[in-house]
């Protein structure tokens, strides 16, 4: 990120889950910590999500995802970023991830993963820690 540039954080809720009460919560918090948040609402695709972080210039992007699909959603965004050129943009998640699971995309690129209960000063400092 640029020195004196806002961190710009791109939101989204992949796949067909409907709840997005945590990641509204995430984009307020990122707002109040000074942060540009571009949230996608809900029903998301792969490709739109993509899409919209090489529109925006992000500088992150945050999942959040309860539906179970994520072994297969989030592999494939992190494939539609590497195909776009943006490969570089650190992803993280938010949801229900069993543990085998949390390793395994966290191997294949995602930088974090916060479970229920996370506190949301704890991933607004991650996400500056990153930028």
């Amino acid at each position: 990120m640029k020195k004196g540039k806002n961190i710009r954080v791109l939101i989204a809720k992949p796949g067909l889950d409907g709840h997005d009460r945590g990641a509204k919560v995430l984009a307020r918090a990122c707002r109040d910590a000074g942060m540009e948040v571009i949230y996608t609402g809900i029903r998301q695709s792969p490709e739109q999500i993509v899409e919209t972080a090489l529109q925006e210039d992000v500088d992150v992007i945050g999942l959040s995802i309860l539906s179970g699909a994520h072994m297969s959603i989030i592999p494939r965004i992190l494939e539609l970023l590497n195909e776009s050129g943006i490969g570089d943009i650190p992803v993280i998640v938010g949801g229900i991830i069993p543990p085998d699971d949390v390793e395994e995309l966290k191997r294949r690129g995602v930088k974090a993963i916060f479970g229920p209960g996370s506190s949301v000063n704890e991933i607004v400092e991650f996400i500056k820690s990153i930028t």
